[in-house]
């Protein structure tokens, strides 16, 4: 299946609970204390963000040792020089976990305030999801809900989208993106990262979330996926006996990508994505501050700007240092502008991302 989806938002103002009326300060204080009045939301905002990326990076060089490659081939091809890999006793959620604590310190925001507990990855810890983990590991203790969604690369405008649509019921949303794992086919492409973001209902002229565009076509599914090995699945005897039972482990193959086609559909379709949502916002292309991508490939990223007739100076870009890190590659790269300087509040990002599997 091949996915697109581009999202208009406007950057974390960081502002506290109190910034509703008859909120108090809940800094020090208990939850049942700083709780934000309720309030029927038409908007809702991003209020903070965070990221955390594993101890352990690995170069060009150092994968040169083990898969028949170079720094020059991979750098001149997509721009990654350099990956962080998950080591030791490092895991999907303790990555998960300082990204989130990071987005509630900048938004001074207590766990026990938060509603809903988002986490989007191709690689749980649990094959039944890791946003119950991420929650129990922050020590929320009012148990929200917590449950984790699967959309690949598209993950994190995807997630937004669906935050978005329920806050009528609930208000402090944190979202995860995750990705882990590796294999001997995709080394060079993809590292190990989490990203979050914590948003916030708010009043429809508060809205920061401006409007999305999100598709889903299967016919790219041929292009890039991770498909269930067929050998692993039992047959069917002709007496309508199980063949093979005990049924072996099951398991995906290695990803398996045509980067030509790939790259063909990224730079035809994600700008049509972008302007769709432009015109949905009612906002004109020369609105945009920053233009904010899925990290697949540096070319890619050219690509896309060149064909908006957006400068590269507007570009986001951290792949060369982190490669593909899946659905968390907006909010990490989002993370650190934000953390650096260079995304301000009130600045205008259009966000897009793909995925064909």
């Amino acid at each position: 299946m091949a996915t697109n989806a581009s999202g208009l938002f406007t950057t974390p103002t960081v502002p506290s609970l109190s910034t509703f009326e008859g909120a108090e300060k809940h800094v020090g204080a208990s939850p049942s204390e700083s709780r934000a009045p309720r309030l029927v939301s038409k908007g809702c905002k991003l209020i903070g963000c965070g990221s955390a990326v594993p101890s352990l990076k690995i170069s060009n060089d150092d994968l040169a040792k083990v898969v028949d490659t170079n720094d020059e081939w991979i750098s001149v091809r997509t721009g990654i020089r350099n990956r962080r890999i998950l080591s030791g006793k490092e895991s999907l959620t303790t990555l998960a976990v300082e990204a989130a604590l990071k987005a509630l310190e900048m938004a001074q925001v207590d766990v026990d305030d938060v509603d809903l507990i988002l986490m989007c990855t191709s690689s749980p810890d649990d094959l039944f999801g890791s946003a119950p983990q991420v929650q129990k590991a922050l020590g929320c203790k009012r148990n929200p809900l917590a449950y984790d969604i699967t959309a690949a690369c598209s993950g994190f405008v995807m997630g937004l989208e669906v935050d978005s649509k329920m806050f009528s019921l609930l208000e402090l949303m944190l979202f995860l993106g995750l990705l882990t794992g590796l294999d001997r086919g995709t080394c060079i492409l993809f590292g190990d990262a989490a990203g979050a973001v914590l948003v916030q209902a708010c009043n429809s002229e508060d809205d920061s979330l401006l409007a999305f565009d999100l598709h889903s076509d299967c016919d790219g599914n041929r292009h890039l996926n991770a498909a269930f090995k067929e050998s692993e699945t039992d047959e069917l005897g002709s007496n309508g006996s199980v063949l093979g039972f005990p049924p072996r482990r099951s398991s995906f193959s290695c990803l398996q990508m045509n980067g030509k086609e790939v790259f063909r559909f990224a730079v035809r379709v994600v700008p049509q994505s972008v302007e769709a949502a432009l015109a949905k916002a009612g906002l004109p292309a020369s609105s945009i501050d920053w233009l904010l991508l899925h990290q697949a490939n540096q070319r890619i990223l050219d690509g896309v700007s060149s064909r908006m007739q957006i400068p590269s100076e507007q570009v986001i870009s951290n792949l060369a240092n982190y490669g593909n890190t899946s659905a968390a590659s907006i909010p990490l790269a989002l993370d650190e502008a934000v953390r650096s300087g260079k995304v301000k509040p009130g600045h205008t990002i259009a966000a897009a991302a793909l995925e064909q599997v």
